[in-house]
């Protein structure tokens, strides 16, 4: 589990790519949303004083499996941060297409999990797909001067950009960074990171953890009443989050797709064994989620 949860935090400081698509890939999504929901539930009942409720709760989370979980995902973010982004900086295309085919794989992943289709799920699909590929376009000419220019934000904002942008943890297709940079917060967010402010990360933190329980118990409820339906939007929020894998964009810090170019043999290659790799992967994880249960 550590190596499932090593994969994710691999992705979270990947651009374009969530940690909830490789949960969805090894095949441990649904599980991952029952236990933030159960630990964001006995939260809820302590808060309230309902200890007995809590202790019930309490013995709902699969303490084993998150903490394995969350120490693979410290692990990569600890080791991998600079060796990804000297990649990224010295191969972008190839990196690209290698992140291009983890999301085709992923939605091959997905689609399997549907268990029938009909029009309202072709719908959803559809619609979620060309609202996350419009939303990305917000991008355009972002830069590390522009992005995030909300001056001297109060800490409620960061309280919002910390709810907001951490449900990118379990939603596959949008990273959380990308939603800071939509909410005006990379920017801030990065300084008080950098020069320490305390009080803004811990609202931020705060933010997070609030936002993670909300939105875990509405997913979680979500896939329960209406599995395939769900499963539908989210392979479309996959499938929109290819404006910013794609490997050729029509000019720098455009999200513009442009034509392929000289290295379309490598990137295109790259691509393919990572679609080859994520297909294996779910169907091994597939078979241990299984055996598991």
């Amino acid at each position: 589990m550590v190596a499932r949860g090593f994969l994710m935090g691999a992705a979270d400081i990947v651009p374009g790519v969530s940690g909830g698509t490789i949960a969805l890939i090894v095949g441990i999504y649904e599980r991952l949303v029952r236990s933030i929901r159960a630990g964001s539930s006995m939260i809820g009942h302590a808060l309230r004083a309902d200890w007995s409720g809590s202790r019930r709760w309490f013995r709902e989370v699969e303490w084993g499996f998150l903490t394995a979980l969350v120490a693979g995902i410290l692990l990569a973010i600890l080791s991998l941060t600079r060796i990804l982004e000297s990649l990224l900086h010295d191969y972008p295309e190839e990196m690209a297409g290698l992140f291009l085919g983890l999301i085709a794989g992923s939605v091959v992943i997905a689609w399997r999990l549907v268990g029938s289709w009909n029009a309202l799920r072709l719908l959803a699909l559809l619609g979620s797909a060309l609202l996350v590929f419009l939303l990305l376009g917000l991008r355009e000419g972002t830069s590390d001067e522009t992005v995030g220019q909300l001056a001297n934000p109060a800490l409620w904002a960061f309280f919002a950009a910390g709810a907001i942008a951490v449900c990118a943890l379990i939603l596959p297709g949008v990273s959380g960074s990308f939603l800071l940079v939509v909410l005006g917060m990379y920017g801030p967010v990065l300084d008080a990171v950098n020069d320490r402010e305390w009080l803004s990360l811990f609202v931020l933190l705060i933010g997070m953890v609030t936002g993670l329980a909300l939105f875990s118990q509405l997913l979680n409820w979500s896939l329960q009443n209406y599995h395939d339906n769900v499963m539908a939007a989210l392979i479309g929020l996959m499938m929109g989050s290819v404006r910013v894998l794609w490997p050729w964009p029509d000019g720098l810090d455009s999200t513009r797709l442009g034509r392929p170019e000289d290295d379309f043999v490598v990137t295109a290659l790259a691509a393919g064994v990572a679609l080859l790799a994520v297909i294996v992967l779910g169907r091994l994880g597939t078979r241990r989620e299984a055996f598991v249960e």
